[in-house]
């Protein structure tokens, strides 16, 4: 198994086990926690992926043959 394949399965498994917990126990607070916390991470990802994504455009436009 190549390095990546078992880092991206990693990932894969932490965002399944997140998506597949029981909720059903939770009290309404510890819900609201759980939303402004899953909220936080979208933020961050959502961040991330706007920065790689204006990486990869400076860097085409760099490389882009003329």
């Amino acid at each position: 198994m190549e390095p990546d394949e078992s880092l991206s399965r990693l990932r894969a498994d932490a965002a399944q086990k997140l998506g597949s917990e029981d909720v059903d126990a939770y009290s309404l607070d510890e819900l609201d926690t759980r939303i402004a916390l899953c909220r936080a991470e979208i933020a961050r990802c959502e961040a991330r992926k706007a920065f790689a994504t204006r990486h990869r455009a400076s860097a085409e436009a760099l490389f882009r043959k003329s």
